[in-house]
């Protein structure tokens, strides 16, 4: 994810507690727990928009295989269930890999209906490493920090300039956590999901996770699967991509997306004045991106920021108003001042992003094999390029350290699973992030698993968005365990989009809408 959303609450001392224990289910066996933990403590950690929260920590085996070595902490949130019906905890995560949870435990609350959030203890929590975890990761602060070398590597000299940043970060996190890297993986964040699950007191946990999150859910899911009551997977990532390939073809998909904002663009030429032809339009960006390349606007925002900026309209079509403003007055107006204004609100990274871009690389450049030689990405990359310029390079770069990360390598987890209780997945057709196959393939995997599909969207990440189809489905599964069966081809249910945004009536900075907020709290790149 390119920007994590800010830690919100504090971490409390795990020291022993009570809570009330989800009711077991009739047969369910009791395993033999490897090592004792203790139950979470709470305190409370409430906000203006979440005042109910509560943070507690838990400290887990750095090395699970390992569980009397060296600990780390985890950084917890709750909002606690208030109704009679208890039906266990609800952990959630935004993805990633990097993004906090621990704001997305007050929205998930807020946002499913009042007496279906009252049954669940909405818990967020940091993954190791992330955030309020202890310790959390930063390998360079400020990486991104200035304007950089232009992405596209059109002369060897701006090629190699790229490579020695991104060796050099690689480098850096190699000294700085040597002890650490090797452990931090989606293999040891699930594991580290087992051990909540204990701290919580509870036999099962219900998962929620968005993004990477699904994938987060999946493993865990196909380790622990008679620790699974409920599984809700939004805009869920290709497991049979993770993760070289998946980067190559969100290539594609965010080339796509841009294109249908430039088309949006031009439906509404009265207000941005850039011609009613998408192709036109089209042209007029990337002529401002080659200017911004020779001339930074205010000596922050060159060709790389500007893709930057505009990769977050990829992921949720409420920021293309915004965009396409700051777009309208650098063409027309030669105003830069709104650009640069879009690249603080979009494409700028802060401390808690260089964290969670720390995460990304350590988590993603562990769990799977990249290519070690370079002439294999600049291959694959210019292939790429040549039918998806948007994004290829700006996206090749962002992983590029892992072609000289300086831990092994491990093997994806395969989650084909038909021990699980229906689980229910939630994608758009157009996700440019995680694509449409990728739901697709996991819905084959998961037995008994339901697909809702919200057909002709764009969006990453669409439940609790205001799509009421879409949130019917997921508080009916919450309620009660209700999914939709067939009907509809490869899809379980089909829901219609949310209308396309309208320009904006004035020069106005972007809103915390209901939209907005959960896109914030996602982040970008997982």
């Amino acid at each position: 994810m390119r920007r994590s959303a800010a830690v919100l609450c504090g971490a409390a001392a795990v020291v022993a507690g009570s809570l009330t224990a989800v009711p077991a289910e009739a047969g369910t066996p009791r395993a033999t727990e490897p090592f004792p933990v203790a139950r979470a403590a709470w305190k409370p950690c409430g906000t203006d928009d979440y005042p109910a929260l509560q943070c507690a920590s838990v400290e887990v085996p750095l090395d699970h295989a390992d569980p009397a070595g060296r600990r780390i902490t985890l950084a917890l949130s709750r909002i606690p269930h208030t109704a009679e019906k208890y039906q266990g905890p609800l952990l959630v995560n935004p993805g990633g890999p990097g993004g906090s949870g621990l704001t997305l435990a007050g929205f998930v609350a807020s946002s499913l209906p009042r007496q279906v959030a009252a049954q669940y203890d909405v818990i967020g929590f940091d993954p190791r490493g992330v955030g309020a975890s202890e310790p959390a990761l930063d390998c360079v602060p400020g990486h991104f920090g200035h304007v950089r070398p232009d992405t596209v590597p059109t002369t060897p000299e701006v090629e190699q300039a790229n490579l020695a940043r991104v060796r050099s970060f690689a480098e850096a996190c190699g000294r700085k956590y040597a002890g650490l890297l090797p452990h931090i993986d989606t293999a040891g964040a699930v594991r580290d999901m087992d051990v909540i699950r204990r701290a919580l007191g509870a036999q099962k946990i219900n998962y929620f996770g968005y993004s990477y999150g699904t994938y987060l859910g999946a493993v865990y899911a196909k380790l622990f699967p008679e620790r699974v009551r409920r599984l809700v997977l939004d805009s869920v990532v290709d497991p049979t991509e993770v993760w070289y390939d998946a980067n190559l073809n969100q290539d594609h998909a965010f080339n796509e997306r841009h294109r249908a904002f430039m088309a949006w663009v031009a439906r509404h030429d009265s207000a941005y004045r850039l011609g009613t032809d998408p192709e036109k339009v089209e042209a007029e960006w990337y002529a401002m991106r080659a200017a911004l390349k020779e001339k930074p606007a205010g000596g922050k925002v060159g060709a790389a920021e500007l893709e930057d900026t505009y990769i977050p309209g990829g992921y949720y079509n409420g920021y293309w108003p915004y965009l396409a403003q700051a777009f309208s007055a650098y063409v027309n107006d030669r105003d830069a001042e709104p650009l640069i204004e879009a690249f603080e609100n979009f494409g700028a990274v802060d401390a808690a992003g260089d964290n969670g871009y720390s995460i990304y690389t350590a988590v993603e450049c562990r769990d799977a094999s990249w290519p070690d030689d370079w002439r294999q990405w600049r291959k694959d990359n210019w292939e790429a390029y040549e039918r998806a310029p948007f994004m290829t390079w700006n996206n090749a770069w962002y992983n590029a350290p892992c072609a000289f990360w300086p831990t092994g390598h491990l093997r994806p987890e395969r989650i084909r699973n038909s021990k699980l209780p229906p689980a229910l997945l939630f994608q758009a057709t157009h996700d440019a992030a995680t694509p449409y196959q990728g739901a697709a393939t996991v819905h084959r995997l998961l037995d008994r698993s339901s697909l809702v599909v919200e057909s002709g969207g764009g969006n990453h990440g669409i439940t609790l968005s205001g799509n009421a189809c879409l949130d019917r489905h997921l508080a009916a599964y919450l309620a009660d365990g209700t999914v939709p069966r067939g009907g509809h081809g490869e899809a379980d249910a089909v829901c219609a989009p949310l209308p396309d945004p309208k320009p904006l009536t004035s020069k106005a900075a972007p809103t915390t809408a209901r939209g907005s907020t959960l896109h914030g709290l996602l982040g970008f790149r997982g």
